[in-house]
């Protein structure tokens, strides 16, 4: 995977604030359904601008009574770096949260790269335009150092 790559299609910098055609569509909410770790996951999901702007936010937790996971996911683009940030907050605490994801956009698929300090995580989400529905799919380094996948989610817009 090449990584270091300058984004295809920058954002645009000239008024601060984070303009991205391509993220937009991300915005609304989505009914999520896949696989994570090998266990069957559906999720209520919605991603807006938040912080003038700044960032678009995705909000998801599973759809239990009580919701054993939530998460706040904030993707924004460094204007100076030439790439995507992903600060990826969820329930299990600040141990997880300490890693920034760096990323780039390929086409229609923006991908994230993590260094966590147990191995590196990939997460890329891939829109598909003719459906209008987004795919969320993670891999990481098993023990190893095989990359596997780790996670795959459909996301389709609730109208």
């Amino acid at each position: 995977m090449i990584f270091h790559a300058r984004a295809q299609n920058p954002p645009k910098c000239d008024d601060q604030r984070f303009n991205d055609p391509f993220v937009d569509k991300i915005a609304g909410n989505w009914s999520a359904a896949g696989n994570i770790g090998g266990d069957s996951v559906t999720y209520h999901f919605k991603g807006s601008w938040e912080l003038d702007h700044q960032f678009m936010v995705l909000t998801f937790a599973d759809t239990a009574a009580q919701p054993q996971y939530t998460a706040q996911v904030f993707i924004g683009y460094d204007c100076v770096s030439e790439r995507y940030v992903c600060h990826w907050l969820d329930n299990f605490g600040g141990r997880f949260s300490e890693t920034l994801g760096f990323g780039i956009r390929q086409g229609n698929t923006l991908e994230f790269r993590f260094e966590y300090p147990d191995g590196p995580f990939i997460n890329q989400l891939i829109y598909n335009e003719k459906e209008d529905t987004w795919k969320m799919h993670t891999t990481t380094k098993n023990q190893n150092g095989v990359w596997v996948t780790f996670g795959d989610i459909c996301l389709r817009r609730i109208r």
